[in-house]
């Protein structure tokens, strides 16, 4: 398997130079990475190409790294049924930087790319219709980002007078705020139901 990834690999940056930014294969998976303008042409050719024929598009995500410049990293996986292989395409982008949507050349990118701008904030031009799909309308942020507060920025609540959804600014009481109680494994001992009757025994 590794002589056929080197060989794909060669085959790849050879008639793609532009758009391969490198290459490498780790642990028998071949990661290419591309710059973000060629993303489409560059998965049209991974379909089309006959020594490639990757007509599967199995995801898209990303990955968020705050301290690089180039923030994200747009992770595309694709399978080639003809030849039995997988292989991973990744684009770095700056935070604001819009990457090209690939929905004309699979269609089921329209959910994955909706995902990724929802949890990363990560646009994509030429998407026919990018909403939020797993947040709420009035949703605040993006929930994948490593800034992204873990409590979030708002709480929503059924509210028995208005008779609705309402939501309000987090907040945490103090208490909460230091919560450190003993756990199990620091000694903590529990009375149960039958204890009782084991008192005394050695």
């Amino acid at each position: 398997m590794s002589e056929i990834l080197n060989d794909l690999k060669g085959l790849i940056e050879l008639k793609q130079p532009e758009a391969v930014r490198r290459a490498e294969i780790v642990n028998g998976e071949l990661t290419v990475y591309i710059v973000p303008v060629a993303i489409p042409g560059f998965t049209e050719f991974l379909r089309s190409d006959m020594q490639c024929r990757f007509t599967q598009m199995i995801d898209v995500t990303a990955v968020d790294y705050p301290e690089r410049s180039k923030r994200f990293e747009l992770v595309y996986h694709f399978l080639s049924m003809r030849h039995n292989m997988r292989i991973r395409v990744k684009a770095e982008l700056a935070n604001g930087e819009i990457a090209p949507s690939i929905t004309s050349i699979h269609p089921s990118a329209n959910w994955f790319e909706r995902e990724v701008f929802d949890m990363y904030g990560i646009r994509f031009s030429g998407h026919p219709d990018l909403r939020r799909l797993l947040t709420d309308y009035g949703f605040t942020g993006h929930p994948l980002r490593k800034d992204f507060p873990t409590t979030g920025y708002l709480e929503m609540h059924y509210d028995e007078v208005e008779k609705r959804c309402v939501y309000r600014p987090v907040s945490l009481t103090q208490e909460y705020r230091q919560f450190d109680f003993m756990s199990p494994w620091e000694g903590a001992e529990y009375i149960l139901p039958g204890d009782e009757k084991t008192e005394g025994k050695s």
